[in-house]
């Protein structure tokens, strides 16, 4: 038998090297100043691609403005208590109407968080005798609610249609024998890659299956669509998602989560979902800001307008320079490189001191140990001479990539080549 502590003391992981480095510099970095594409980063101004702020919203005046006046008049602990015991209002439930409306839904309910949402909600939806049929590449919340489920489940290679079929026979074989349900569970926009989930394939084996889908579209909200209600409209399946979900963390900037579908099935949740029943209720300010987000969303299309055309200078940019890209027409925008987790940190610093960007790197083992991703995060309040500057700077990564000069030991210097 070890001492646990002295275990985990012992287990430092590949990081664990990096992690003397002054500052928080790779882990728990600190941007400082107003949110928006150029703040500052250990005392210097950088171009920021790190936040998923994509309309804009974090700094518009008028939002703002409301948070503000919402905080002087209520204060951060109103409603006190749980929403189904003395935590209620108004607000939240014209925020919920507001929101059924954009989702062409019967009924949403309000979540405090989008982690701990959709870890609740799966639980709440699924006993033993159910089947979870979930897509590989789906959100660690996803992952976790479905680690949860006390029943079986199956994993389909992601947006393979073909083998979801497979699952979904095993699936029902196994719902017949034990008198369960089936429930599928997939994202939007998925947001390391940027792929958009085959809503529309999943939908189209209704027909010959019986389940229900959840779809998890915290990238797709609010900048997919026609309206913005996310890749179920994108995809003309809106009506056929049973669930659906997402943040306000993304393009409302701010805190808090929701889930739309039928009134029944809404009202089953509000009285089973425990992260909602024991947990104090969304604070007023966070509610009147959401509220005013969500008007600027349905008012002003030019925000949803101008984040597509700085997204696709990137991605346009990246190919022209040689990048492999997914062209998918989605925010989230990873740019591949080959290599090891000292060069990605050689890189990200290179990034940072000498071409003043910040963008956030993504290694093992969320990716392969051979792969090093930055994610590029474009916003609406970015412009194309934004786009042109990153585009020079990654194409000199690349260079010095293929010529070997991030594999040195030590970090790299702060000078250029």
């Amino acid at each position: 038998m070890v001492d646990l502590f002295e275990k985990l003391r012992m287990e430092e992981g590949p990081l664990a090297k990096y992690s003397h480095l002054p500052d928080d510099y790779f882990f728990f970095p600190k941007l400082e100043g107003d949110i928006g594409p150029r703040m500052k980063f250990n005392g210097k101004e950088v171009l920021n691609w790190s936040l998923n702020n994509y309309l804009g919203l974090a700094n518009h005046p008028e939002v703002r403005k409301a948070d503000a006046d919402a905080a002087a008049q209520y204060g951060l602990a109103a409603p006190m208590g749980a929403r189904m015991m003395s935590g209620n209002s108004i607000h939240h439930i014209e925020l919920e109407k507001q929101l059924a409306e954009v989702e062409k839904k019967e009924d949403v309910m309000l979540l405090n968080y989008g982690y701990q949402g959709v870890l609740s909600i799966i639980d709440a939806l699924v006993d033993r005798k159910d089947v979870i049929v979930y897509d590989s590449e789906c959100h660690a919340c996803i992952i976790d609610g479905v680690r949860l489920h006390m029943g079986k489940r199956f994993v389909y290679p992601h947006n393979n249609m073909e083998n979801l079929e497979k699952q979904l026979q095993r699936a029902t074989k196994l719902a017949n024998e034990t008198g369960g349900g089936i429930l599928v569970i997939t994202e939007g926009v998925f947001g390391m890659s940027g792929n958009m989930g085959d809503l529309k394939g999943i939908v189209e084996l209704k027909k010959k299956y019986n389940f229900r889908l959840f779809v998890d579209d915290a990238h797709g909200f609010g900048t997919m669509g026609a309206t913005g209600a996310g890749v179920g409209e994108e995809q003309g399946v809106q009506d056929q998602i049973d669930l659906y979900f997402s943040t306000f963390a993304k393009s409302m900037a701010s805190i808090g989560a929701f889930v739309a579908g039928d009134k029944k099935i809404l009202k089953y949740l509000r009285y089973t979902v425990r992260s909602q029943i024991y947990a104090k209720s969304l604070p007023l300010p966070l509610v009147i800001g959401a509220l005013k987000r969500l008007e600027l969303l349905k008012k002003h299309p030019e925000l949803r307008a101008n984040l597509k055309k700085v997204m696709s200078a990137i991605k346009s940019g990246l190919k022209a320079n040689g990048f492999a890209i997914n062209e998918n027409q989605t925010p989230p925008t990873p740019v591949l490189f080959k290599g090891g987790v000292g060069e990605a940190a050689n890189m990200s610093m290179d990034l940072r001191e000498n071409y003043g960007i910040f963008c956030s790197v993504i290694i093992y083992p969320v990716v392969p140990k051979d792969v090093i991703m930055f994610r590029i995060i474009p916003t609406a309040a970015h412009t194309l001479a934004d786009v042109e500057e990153t585009m020079t700077a990654f194409s000199a990564l690349k260079t010095k990539l293929d010529s070997g000069f991030y594999r040195k030991e030590e970090l790299v210097s702060v000078t250029k080549f």
